[in-house]
């Protein structure tokens, strides 16, 4: 392990520190430690064809003309990415979806686009977590 110092602007140390107690962490040290893995994490995926696992949350309005057969529809084009889907129905018209894909980042990517941009799909996020490949790992997919 390598001790390292940084120096930050009293903000930024305020805001680290808030962090910190937010998270739990025992040290400083800790916090900055997740950071830079998952910044790392995130550069690594968002750079190509890695395989990954993603989760894409979205929020619409299943009363909009359409929008339902369009996601439904969406999903089904690429189904080869889809693993599970969870539906919500928050109130009488808003409903939160959590789809869980796996495949390269730009594959997940071009879903999250096209879902994200169908008039009545609001406040769409796509997080990517990189996944290594496992020898003779188990697919989780099931012929039918």
């Amino acid at each position: 392990m390598q001790r390292i110092t940084i120096s930050l602007d009293d903000e930024t140390a305020r805001t680290l520190d808030a962090h910190v107690a937010q998270r739990g962490y025992g040290s400083r040290s800790e916090a900055v430690r997740d950071l830079v893995r998952e910044a790392a994490s995130r550069r690594e995926v968002g750079a190509g064809n890695q395989s990954c696992i993603g989760i894409l949350s979205y929020l619409f309005d299943h009363e909009r003309r359409d929008l339902t057969r369009k996601l439904v529809d969406t999903h089904h084009h690429h189904h080869a990415v889809n693993l599970s889907t969870l539906h919500l129905h928050l109130d009488a018209r808003l409903c939160l979806e959590v789809v869980v894909l796996q495949g390269s980042a730009a594959e997940l990517h071009q879903v999250a686009d096209q879902v994200s941009a169908e008039r009545g799909v609001r406040l769409g996020d796509l997080r990517l977590i990189g996944q290594a490949p496992r020898h003779g790992s188990v697919s989780t997919r099931t012929g039918m």
